[in-house]
């Protein structure tokens, strides 16, 4: 997940490389996020300019993503369906990044299937965990709620400080929320860019068994009343 952070004044010499879409300058900071909305990896730095999943590509994580050498659990049978056989532990992320075999992203488009409704239902809300995470650092720090005036490595040291800080206080703090904050905090604003989505053989087989699952063995009983 990648969200923007603003920046006043312009970077010296850069161009228009820090000019985000919505017509002002800005890194960005992606983050992988954990359930107890911990920051587990951070690039911070990305140009403005560029779109998530082209941040994601340049970034460590993201080459090791790629060429399958993250340290990653061993592949395991979803809860009730052994008979799918193991599958591999996926991240989640929103359109603006690629689909791959450990990374999934939403079906594109609103008439699609029931199925994949239901998919995409399911991602968001576990999506909502990094949205929060983004939510409770903005709320903790004020310099995430107006433009930096600082320089670019400042700025990115900044970040990468209060991210640590922010870990601290999740798991040491006796007053850090526990429980879903998505009604009490604002997220960051995110990149809002769709992503070209060439996905090999494996991913779309992953997603597909996750389609189905989240419709049999793994469905939840409140999931249809949230179909749009």
């Amino acid at each position: 997940m990648a969200n923007m952070l603003s920046l006043k004044p312009p970077p010296p010499k850069s161009g228009s490389m820090f000019y985000n879409y919505k017509e002002t300058y800005s890194l960005v900071l992606l983050a992988v996020v954990d359930a107890n909305y911990c920051f587990r990896v951070i690039d911070v730095g990305g140009y403005g300019r560029t779109s998530d999943g082209g941040i994601l590509a340049n970034s460590t994580f993201g080459q090791a993503l790629r060429a399958g050498t993250l340290p990653l659990p061993a592949d395991q049978t979803l809860p009730g369906a052994y008979h799918r056989g193991p599958q591999p532990h996926a991240f989640v992320a929103d359109e603006a990044f690629p689909l791959r075999k450990n990374l999934m992203r939403p079906f594109p488009g609103r008439n699609i299937p029931r199925e994949q409704k239901i998919f995409n239902y399911r991602l968001s809300r576990a999506r909502m965990v990094v949205e929060d995470a983004f939510g409770i650092l903005s709320s903790q720090w004020r310099m995430y709620r107006r433009a930096m005036e600082v320089r670019v490595d400042v700025a990115e040291k900044c970040v990468k400080e209060t991210c640590v800080l922010h870990n601290f206080l999740r798991h040491t703090s006796t007053t850090a929320r526990v429980n879903n904050p998505t009604a009490e905090v604002e997220p960051l604003p995110g990149l809002g860019r769709v992503a070209a989505n060439y996905s090999g053989r494996e991913a779309i087989r992953v997603r597909e068994v996750f389609t189905s699952y989240f419709s049999a063995e793994g469905a939840v009983p409140w999931q249809d009343s949230r179909l749009s």
